[in-house]
């Protein structure tokens, strides 16, 4: 017990579960820690016990980091409300409210660039990571290892993490590079989790009792009911009798299985009546495709429900007023505006990326005032933004991950799941999952208890923390930090199993050898002669090799035949005993092989990846090797202050001078070019269709600038970049000169919020060149960013 803790909780309108009052008297300890729970177990009011001992005391800060812009405006939002506008700030790159505060809600790459730009943090007490799993995510993840290591020492870290299976190895990294941490891991639901099955307009128990959970054991019902059901509303047959279930048959033959398919969609205007009959709203109903988050919609709204109360509609149109009232009244219907708020008023909606901030800020906050009852939502809602539900749907256990449709993680799947239940209204939470033909019962009861999702480094050296690092701390000095992130922890972790096993495999190698010795002769060569000889036997066997190779890889089967009859080892009375074993030997031979080449590529493995991209910097000069001592360039000063996945391509236009002479219109529209990722394989424009002027010549010189780049990128053992996207080329560049959404939106084949995400990260590359270029083109990079900073671009919101 300590005093802190206890006036704390005398602060809250609920007691502290175990594990909240744990990780609370540890930082009251002067420990960090790291929180390890389920979505929904109250990790944040750590983080708040954290905020509450720093403003009991005279002074001190503490920074509140979110891995997304959505999740720190609502935390901004949150945190104004408690307490009060002028202690709270908001740095989210775009967007920059009171950062002087001594409670500062920003983005993990704000924090990074603050470290890195040699910010005095010495009043700062308490850094929150919240959703610090995000540490895995190949685009996001390096960001918290680079924040982790190099904020300074008397900073204390209150880590927020889902549950995953490698806490305490996470947390060992952390107290390694950081001192004394401490892991609190809770896998206790606040509200027991009820899952369901979805099958024929019926919701099935998954498990019929807690021993069948602990078991994977789906119960009896669920597997009778699957066994005898095409699954959902079927819209295209009667339920049951022999003559739909022939017909169904012979249906799906003769389409390739397209019928079996399309009857087991799930009714989702049906399913929405029964969710609310069963009084299992409000629910998130997951929906991995933007367009099928619309058309569920729909679906719904034509369906005739209404799920408010004319009080409900009041508030609920109040609330769209107050929040869009700056929209552009000529941009409303363009945005789909009037259908958007007729389905708000009857308590269903959407939530994706491709939606105008607006429009999900909006959604959000109807959402936790309980005025919406459906969210059909992707899964980016899954990850940190505070919209809890009494039931979570999910249509579909598989999902397109950019290059086929994959089956969900249980960690994935955990993330979902987590939203549904909220703590002091629900007893029960309830998962509904819609059978629909693609997995089996048993799958579904595995998904729903596994819990083994690692937490894997994503880790990498990049050109600007190179620069930065080298800055700071040298050459060696770098190295060494890099050697401490969590991938290389992970990495040496692993070696040490490798190579445990590697030596146990040598001795099982010695007992083999000594099995294979023969008194005629070297049978280790027989053997590896009689191997080759198999596989060229195998080769020679394959179709479609050539004439020449045929004639070859058997040249050198005659020879190798010739010689193993003339071998001493060939007239051995135990020549097949022998043979046996020697075949066991190069087998556990090539095995030692491959891990040792493991091990070698493990060790050093970040430490040789920015040696690699040490060597590219001093060969393009933003690097200088001054008679053993390597500092950095003006190139390379430059370098450090540009962050993004692009930093070497921008520092190499700006030092070639490619962008001097265009307009700010012409200068929007390349830097557009260097953010935008197409969804689909729609990334380029056709000449015709881009903008004119300056910007043809500017982006050929670009484009010729990222070849020879991506050329000595692959000749350093680096994998290269993709090549920039002119896809809202002519779109950027035709909103930077004032024409209206609907034309730019039509052009494009662009959702609103899409083109608003994509327009304000090329705001921030304009901003970050307004900074670091030459008086000219620096004033005009500030002349293309206000000229983006329009209309809905201006909404208020943020896209994540």
């Amino acid at each position: 017990m300590t005093v802190a803790v206890d006036a704390f909780e005398k602060t809250l309108s609920f007691p502290l579960d175990p594990f909240q009052r744990e990780s609370c008297e540890w930082l009251d300890r002067e420990h960090s820690v790291l929180v390890a729970a389920p979505t929904g177990a109250g990790k944040t009011v750590v983080a708040e016990f954290a905020m509450y001992r720093t403003m009991e005391a005279p002074s001190g800060r503490v920074f509140y980091t979110t891995p997304m812009k959505a999740l720190s405006n609502q935390k901004f939002r949150e945190l104004q409300q408690r307490y009060g506008a002028a202690d709270v700030g908001l740095l989210t790159g775009d967007v920059s409210i009171n950062g002087d505060a001594r409670l500062v809600v920003m983005t993990t790459e704000v924090l990074r660039n603050m470290l890195y730009e040699g910010r005095d943090l010495r009043d700062l007490e308490y850094v929150v990571l919240d959703e610090v799993h995000f540490l895995g995510d190949r685009f996001r993840g390096p960001v918290w290892e680079e924040v982790i290591i190099h904020l300074p020492k008397h900073v204390r870290l209150v880590s927020l993490s889902a549950t995953v299976s490698n806490a305490e190895e996470f947390g060992d990294w952390i107290e390694a590079v950081r001192g004394n941490t401490r892991v609190i891991v809770s896998e206790i639901r606040p509200v027991p989790l009820d899952s369901h099955v979805l099958v024929g307009g019926r919701l099935i128990e998954l498990f019929e009792s807690s021993a069948a959970e602990r078991q994977n054991r789906p119960s009896r019902e669920l597997t009778d009911a699957v066994a005898g059901s095409s699954s959902g509303y079927d819209s295209g047959h009667r339920r049951g009798g022999r003559n739909s279930r022939s017909r169904r048959s012979r249906d799906d033959r003769g389409r390739g299985g397209h019928a079996r398919r399309q009857n087991r969609r799930v009714d989702r205007a049906r399913t929405v009546k029964l969710l609310h009959d069963a009084q299992l709203l409000p629910a998130i109903w997951f929906i991995f495709s933007r367009a099928g988050c619309d058309a569920a919609v729909k679906q719904v709204l034509d369906f005739d429900i209404r799920l408010t109360t004319a009080e409900d509609r009041a508030e609920i149109r109040a609330v769209i007023d107050e929040r869009t009232e700056a929209l552009p009244d000529e941009d409303l219907a363009v945005l789909g505006y009037w259908e958007w708020r007729e389905g708000l008023e009857r308590g269903v909606a959407a939530h994706h990326a491709g939606m105008l901030p607006a429009f999900k800020e909006v959604v959000e906050v109807l959402f936790q005032r309980r005025l919406i009852k459906v969210v059909f939502a992707t899964e980016t809602l899954a990850l940190g933004i505070n919209m809890p539900a009494r039931s979570v749907v999910l249509e579909q256990l598989e999902k397109f991950n950019g290059q086929a449709r994959v089956r969900i993680t249980p960690g994935e799947y955990t993330q979902l799941t987590g939203r549904a239940g909220r703590r002091g209204i629900d007893t029960q939470g309830h998962a509904v999952i819609a059978w629909t033909g693609e997995t089996t019962p048993e799958e579904i009861a595995s998904l729903a208890t596994r819990r083994s999702y690692p937490l894997n480094s994503a880790f990498k050296p990049t050109y600007n923390m190179a620069v930065n690092l080298i800055d700071r701390l040298g050459v060696d000095g770098t190295r060494d930090v890099l050697e401490t992130s969590f991938a290389q922890f992970q990495a040496d972790r692993s070696v040490v199993s490798l190579a445990a096993g590697v030596q146990d495999q040598r001795q099982s190698l010695a007992g083999y050898e000594e099995s294979i010795t023969c008194e005629l002769g070297d049978f280790r060569e027989y053997a590896s002669m009689r191997r080759e000889s198999s596989d060229l036997e195998k080769q020679g066997a394959r179709k479609g090799i050539s004439r020449s190779d045929h004639e070859r890889i058997q040249q050198r089967l005659k020879s190798l035949r010739k010689k193993l009859k003339s071998h001493p080892c060939a007239h051995c009375p135990d020549r097949e005993k022998h043979a046996r074993w020697g075949e066991r030997y190069w087998k556990l031979r090539r095995q030692i092989e491959k891990s040792e080449r493991q091990i070698r590529r493990r060790t050093g493995q970040i430490a040789e990846r920015f040696d690699r991209i040490s060597e590219i910097l001093l060969g393009l000069h933003y690097i200088e090797d001054a008679d053993g001592t390597v500092r950095v360039t003006e190139h390379g000063e430059r370098l450090s202050r540009i962050y993004g996945e692009r930093d070497l391509l921008v520092a190499e236009s700006l030092r070639h001078g490619i962008w001097t002479g265009l307009d700010a219109a012409e200068l929007a529209a390349l830097v557009s070019t260097l953010v935008f990722e197409a969804r689909r394989d729609d990334g380029m424009l056709a000449d015709r269709h881009l903008p004119k002027g300056g910007f043809p010549a500017a982006l050929a010189s670009m484009q010729d600038l990222w070849a020879n780049l991506d050329e000595l990128e692959r000749a350093h053992g680096l994998p290269g970049s993709i090549e920039p996207q002119t896809g809202i080329a002519q779109g950027v560049h035709r909103w930077s000169r004032g024409y209206p959404l609907e034309t730019v939106l039509d052009d494009l084949d662009l959702a609103a919020g899409d083109f608003v995400r994509w327009v304000k990260q090329t705001i921030d590359v304009l901003d970050q060149l307004s900074s670091v270029a030459k008086p000219t083109l620096a004033k005009t990079a500030r002349a293309a960013s206000d000229s983006l900073y329009r209309g809905v671009v201006t909404d208020g919101g943020a896209a994540s």
